[in-house]
């Protein structure tokens, strides 16, 4: 990557899910800490590919719209054939990777922090990234009574979702090119950084008790239905205004031994990307509804028509951003310097895009030699 374009790269955020090596297992970008395991065993017709059943893991959040949308509409299903498709939710990347490590999931959509965190944990031994899924989805948002300008955040109480969360460092990265001190443990210094998980921010917002947060879709969203002003996008930081939110995950041992399945998945994830992008408005119903079936109650239509369009559904897992993410974790003082080499394995995606006339991605030199 040449010189320059690391520079600006280093300028942008840290974006996705949770970076705990150096602070604990942490929820990613998510609305809660806990597994949630809601099992969808979907019966198969067709010819069965070289296993009997995949087990898929992923959010039931926006930033996973790939996965809920592949779900409820049947694409995943559709190019898995006589495979069965077996489904589980989760609220939090640390939860995911254990399933994944135990064998109680394949394949997984996550957050990038996991992803490294899970990959450095295990010596590189256990996952792959193998395809993107979606961008974006960040906002710094605020009360617009108390903040009026981006300089008018110092001296301010800002949430973010965890102690080194993705947007937890995100937020201490732009403190720091602002040239303001957080002590990156306790928060405290130029800006206080509140830790709180998404689900009741958006009532610290309405109580006071924060005059901001930096948060993922949709309580970014949540917290403007409440009067709060959008006040950043943290895709405005990143070349492209791209940076990785969600990419996809696969164990190891699975992409060796069912390297057929893998592929078939991720025909269907593209599949649903390019279905998404087509049908916005029909995707942005069948995610809501898979969100309903899941948590019982979906997104009203203010918070997802805010929330949808700031969020890009993209194949490309947009490699050079992880890489961009990591660094800012270690420059935080959160993550010691991982060896990311090898952490993805882009063959297949490659070749089911080529196959669809798209064209290919790169692993930014961080992939299987």
């Amino acid at each position: 990557m040449p010189a320059t374009t690391r520079t600006t790269l280093r300028r942008g955020l840290f974006a996705a899910a949770a970076l705990p090596l150096l602070v604990g297992a942490l929820a990613s970008c998510s609305y809660g800490s806990e597994a949630k395991n809601d099992e969808k065993k979907v019966a198969a017709e067709g010819t069965k590919l070289s296993a009997d059943t995949v087990r898929l893991g992923y959010f039931p959040n926006l930033t996973h719209a790939t996965a809920l949308v592949g779900d409820q509409e049947g694409i995943f299903q559709k190019e898995l054939g006589g495979t069965t498709l077996r489904s589980t939710t989760f609220n939090a990347g640390p939860s995911e990777i254990e399933a994944l490590n135990a064998g109680s999931i394949d394949i997984g959509f996550i957050g990038p922090s996991p992803s490294i965190n899970g990959y450095t944990k295990s010596k590189g031994t256990n996952l792959r990234i193998v395809g993107g899924s979606a961008s974006g989805g960040v906002k710094l948002v605020v009360d617009p009574k108390k903040i009026k300008t981006l300089d008018d955040v110092k001296g301010k109480r800002i949430a973010t979702p965890q102690l080194g969360n993705t947007q937890d460092v995100a937020f201490l990265n732009w403190v720091a090119e602002k040239g303001w001190k957080v002590d990156s443990q306790s928060g405290k210094g130029d800006v206080s950084v509140l830790r709180t998980d998404n689900k009741i921010t958006p009532d610290a917002y309405k109580s006071g008790s924060i005059d901001g947060a930096w948060v993922p879709e949709p309580t970014a969203s949540k917290l403007v239905s409440e009067g709060a002003k959008v006040l950043l996008d943290e895709s405005d930081l990143w070349p492209d205004k791209k940076f990785v939110i969600t990419n996809i995950i696969v164990s190891q041992k699975f992409l060796k031994e069912h390297p057929d399945v893998v592929e078939a998945v991720l025909r269907g994830s593209v599949k649903t990307n390019a279905w998404i992008n087509a049908n916005p408005e029909k995707a942005k119903a069948s995610a809501n509804a898979k969100l309903k079936e899941l948590s019982g109650k979906p997104l009203g239509d203010k918070v997802i028509n805010s929330a949808w369009p700031s969020i890009q559904f993209i194949d490309d897992p947009l490699a050079a951003t992880l890489r961009a993410q990591a660094d800012h974790a270690v420059k935080a003082g959160l993550l010691k310097q991982p060896d990311l080499n090898g952490i993805y394995d882009l063959t297949a995606l490659n070749k089911v895009l080529k196959a669809a006339g798209k064209p290919e991605v790169s692993d930014a030199g961080l992939g299987v030699k």
